[in-house]
């Protein structure tokens, strides 16, 4: 059996995320553990927002590509401990990084340092001189952002 939970971790490891398809579930924590139940796999997931609009398509994905291996599978999503982007592996953040994504920052002990939680920093020039536009960027979970100085409006993955 656990050669089969292996091959599963395998073929899922591949898989990416709908809205940020340069990012697997993987880079993202998405997945957070395969155990195997009377047989069948049980793959747990932690949506990224409870309302996350991508869920269904990530649902799907998994059971598809584990079907084509011959791998029974059922999805559970689990809120909790609640998803985090202190989740997204270092691999991930500079993924987001180079697609011209500002990266969610990281928090010490559950929180963001105040002197810090305000400065995002530029993906194209590394500036902190930039200025939220909007709240919401091209999905819920970004905040568009324009730098100061090299004037180029970007995304902003945003903390939770």
């Amino acid at each position: 059996m656990k050669q089969n939970n292996d091959k599963a971790w395998n073929a899922l490891r591949e898989l990416t995320d709908p809205e940020l398809p340069f990012l697997t579930l993987e880079d993202l924590g998405v997945i957070r553990s395969i155990k195997i139940k009377n047989k069948n796999h049980v793959i747990t997931i932690s949506p990224t927002y409870i309302g996350c609009p991508a869920i269904s398509v990530i649902e799907s994905k998994i059971k598809n590509r584990l079907k084509k291996l011959g791998i029974h599978a059922r999805v559970e999503k689990s809120f909790s401990p609640p998803w985090t982007t202190d989740w997204i592996s270092s691999k991930g953040r500079k993924k987001l990084e180079e697609f011209g994504i500002a990266p969610p920052q990281l928090k010490k002990n559950g929180y963001l340092q105040v002197a810090s939680a305000n400065k995002v920093k530029c993906p194209q020039c590394s500036s902190f001189s930039t200025e939220k536009v909007s709240e919401f960027g091209s999905t819920a979970c970004k905040s568009l952002y324009r730098c100061l100085q090299c004037k180029e409006p970007f995304d902003h993955f945003k903390c939770i």
